[in-house]
């Protein structure tokens, strides 16, 4: 689109210019009649000639009634002997003002050449826009093997491991590395090896590109990043050479960094689908294995690479020489995420009483992006209410947007159907806060969010990484008391619990087929990890057991949820009148927060109850 643009111009201004050398030189005031020699002869004759302008052969004339007029006398001859020839008699003559003038040297080749020259010039202008499309095209050509790998130059927004919050051992693990490239004396002279690369594993939004962006800042070496879907064309021998090309310019470089993202996109398993052993991409992958461990082992380049998705690489990527050092990035945990609220919260104008540590609380699971993204829609929302600082409401608003989506209170439910949503949420909450392994209620909503009708906030007490089988169980509890409160108050049931009714069926198939729960099955996980990958996609699960014992793992998996099943009978049959308290508040206030529901239900003197499996 763009080059076809510049030629529309190119055209334009071309046609411009022709039009004004034409009427540079061919322009004239007027029509003037053309008079023939004899028709002149007999205007001299009668006295009616003021003066004749002589320039080469062409005459112009001058009538003494005011009018001009223009003629041509003969090549070879002078105009008075033409003129005589044509009867002019010589005494009239001398009423006549003659001027001769001389013809412009300019004018006379303009005149004799633009006609010849100006089609040659035309074409030739056309010619040569063609001629200059084709160089730009071969010089791609000729580059189209070149990595497009960029060196870091200081970015206006540089940053350095002081702006990466948490992550004390990753950060440790890269200045070591950075360290090692800075001053290599001291790891040489007691006779450490120098490291050939670094792989980055962690979930999406944990920080790998941010750390890679710290590295840069906080290295005086070079720093090369580049993207691993650049590697990849539809061209056979592109991606290796893009690979050689970009380890050759490290190494002029060296000792440097090379910074790959996304190195899944052309580290996968070879042989994991049908491209056979000659398909582009694990030919780029071979050429990366060698570059890295290949004959040559003196160079002085590091690769740091980064991927979420560490199952699909191919193990020589990840086999000492190469990848010697693999660094896992996990979810910030508490602490962490108030130190990543504070970096996020710069630039932005909060209030004075806002607590970021209660916002900490409120997102355990979140990663480092979601936080940016935490902070970002707070900002939006104080922003829409025309605020001029950001409150604490903004930001535990934004939590449930980023979690569920936007309210959408213009969804006007009719009174029946907004009454069972009442009913539904108030079963978990009341669920949840009777058992005693369940996580503690912040929040009960029953204002539409994304696809969800309404919704119960529950959040643990304190930050944990292991779970147990009983606080398994109140989840299953706390899944299904929707469903038994619509069952219980309505004595029918609504589509609302078809998500509870999913996610149960997979945490309860889950605790009998991953997590080995099962007092009958035992501690054994069935189903086979390597998942089959067809054309880059996983359709399947290998199967490693038997048909029966499938049908044993349905009966294990159908007695957790009937357990589940009957605790939450439990909790909403003896507690009704709380369930229709928390219901009805509910219905009048939409929305309860934590201290509101913790004062409704203080009133009834609730008791926690153990789960019994």
């Amino acid at each position: 689109m763009k080059l076809l643009s510049k030629n529309i111009l190119w055209a334009i201004g071309t046609f411009l210019l022709v039009a004004f050398i034409f009427s540079l030189f061919y322009s004239t005031e007027g029509s003037p009649k053309t008079l023939s020699i004899s028709d002149l002869a007999s205007a001299i004759n009668s006295g009616g000639v003021s003066k004749i302008v002589v320039s080469g052969n062409d005459l112009t004339i001058e009538l003494k009634n005011g009018e001009k007029a223009v003629s041509k006398k003969e090549a070879e001859a002078g105009l008075t002997e033409t003129l005589r020839n044509y009867g002019l008699e010589p005494a009239a003559l001398k009423n006549v003002n003659f001027q001769i003038k001389e013809e412009s040297g300019l004018h006379f080749w303009a005149s004799v050449l633009i006609p010849s020259l100006l089609p040659l010039i035309i074409i030739g202008v056309f010619f040569w826009m063609m001629f200059r499309q084709a160089r730009t095209g071969m010089s791609q050509a000729f580059t189209f093997g070149k990595a497009n790998v960029k060196l870091f130059t200081q970015f206006k927004d540089r940053i350095t491991f002081n702006d990466v919050a948490g992550l004390k051992e990753v950060k440790q693990e890269l200045m070591e590395v950075v360290d090692f490239l800075k001053n290599p004396k001291k790891y040489l002279d007691i006779g450490a090896r120098i490291p050939r690369g670094v792989l980055l594993l962690g979930s999406p939004g944990t920080g790998k590109t941010l750390l890679a962006r710290a590295i840069a800042g906080e290295g005086n070496v070079p720093f090369f990043h580049i993207s691993g879907s650049e590697f990849v064309e539809m061209f056979v021998g592109v991606g290796s050479s893009r690979v050689r090309d970009l380890f050759q310019t490290a190494k002029r470089a060296a000792p440097c960094i090379v910074f790959i993202d996304e190195i899944d996109a052309i580290g996968r398993e070879r042989g994991a689908g049908i491209g056979g052993g000659h398909d582009e991409r694990e030919q780029t992958l071979n050429q990366i294995l060698v570059e890295m461990d290949g004959f040559e082992r003196d160079t002085k380049v590091i690769v740091i690479a980064a991927t979420n998705r560490p199952d699909i690489l191919d193990p020589a990527l990840l086999r000492p020489g190469r990848f010697d050092r693999r660094v896992f990035l996990d979810l910030p945990d508490i602490n962490d995420r108030e130190e990543i609220l504070k970096i996020h919260s710069r630039g932005k104008i909060l209030a004075k009483a806002i607590a970021l540590r209660k916002v900490a609380e409120r997102t355990p699971g979140f990663s480092g992006a979601d936080l940016a993204n935490l902070m970002n829609e707070a900002a939006i929302f104080a922003a829409r209410k025309n605020q001029k600082e950001v409150v604490q409401q903004d930001i535990f608003d934004s939590i449930e947007k980023v979690l569920l989506g936007p309210e959408r209170r213009s969804r006007v439910l009719p009174q029946k159907e907004k009454e069972i949503i009442a009913y539904h949420e108030a079963g978990h909450a009341l669920v949840a806060t009777s058992i005693k392994d369940a996580d503690p209620v912040h929040k009960v909503s029953i204002v539409a969010r994304g696809r969800a009708g309404g919704y119960t906030l529950k959040l643990p007490i304190e930050e944990t990484h292991l779970r147990t089988k009983k606080q398994f169980m109140a989840d299953l509890a706390v899944f299904l008391g929707g469903y038994v409160s619509e069952k219980l108050i309505f004595r029918d049931i609504s589509t609302g619990a078809s998500s509870d009714l999913q996610s149960v069926s997979d945490l309860a198939r889950r605790i009998v087929t991953k997590f080995g729960m099962s007092e009958k099955l035992g501690p054994i996980t069935y189903g086979k990890n390597e998942e089959l990958i067809f054309l880059g996609r996983e359709i399947a699960t290998e199967k490693n057991y038997s048909e029966k014992v499938a049908a044993d793992i349905d009966k294990e998996v159908k007695g957790f949820i009937d357990g589940a099943l009957q605790t939450a009978k439990k909790i909403i049959t003896s507690r009704k009148n709380v369930l229709k308290a928390i219901a009805k508040k509910l219905m009048e206030k939409e929305t309860l927060e934590r201290e509101e529901f913790d004062a409704l239900i203080k009133g009834f003197r609730l008791k926690p109850i153990a789960i019994t499996i």
